[in-house]
């Protein structure tokens, strides 16, 4: 069974962040919220206050399939400054493991290098960050082991792909219509 980790900053936009670990959950993938600082409890972008399930310190990287980063401001500049986040993103990146970001953290990702080549999407104003890829407008993009996204609006069309990435497409479906999106 596949496992996956999102990692949870302060100022993370919210919805993001919790939709993708909703879906994920109901999916029957297991998904942990990693906090990438010393303590459980993360405050969002609007002073949403949440537990994530563990800190950084607790995460052993051969025991996840992929890596989560949701946006928000300043999620992912904290996201970005933080070692330990781009050092698990790069090496997930070079292992084949999945690596997805939404809104402004597909950031991370170009800083990164890891976008070089691959379609990628963001929210608008950010594509300049996204350091050598090539730059799509729709909701959801996924290329090799990399799913982009563009923000708070496309959170359940992100957090479906991911579901189909470590499912299948019937799967995803099924889910959709479970949740009665569109």
């Amino acid at each position: 069974m596949s496992k996956l980790a999102i990692f949870m900053a302060d100022g993370c936009e919210e919805i993001e962040g919790l939709t993708v670990v909703d879906l994920v959950r109901r999916a029957g993938i297991a998904i942990d919220m990693v906090s990438i600082r010393e303590e459980l409890t993360v405050t969002g972008a609007h002073g949403i206050k949440f537990m994530a399930d563990k800190c950084f310190q607790e995460v052993a990287f051969d025991e996840y399939d992929g890596f989560i980063l949701p946006g928000g401001m300043p999620g992912t500049i904290n996201l970005g400054e933080s070692e330990f986040v781009c050092t698990t993103m790069k090496k997930a990146y070079a292992s084949g493991k999945l690596c997805a970001a939404i809104c402004a953290a597909p950031s991370v990702l170009g800083q990164l290098g890891i976008l070089e080549g691959l379609n990628a999407t963001c929210y608008p104003g950010f594509e300049e960050k996204l350091t050598g890829a090539k730059c799509r407008t729709k909701a959801v993009v996924k290329d090799d082991n990399v799913i982009t996204s563009r923000g708070m609006g496309t959170a359940i069309e992100f957090g479906l792909e991911i579901v189909a990435y470590f499912t299948d497409e019937a799967t995803a479906k099924k889910l959709e219509k479970g949740i009665i999106y569109k």
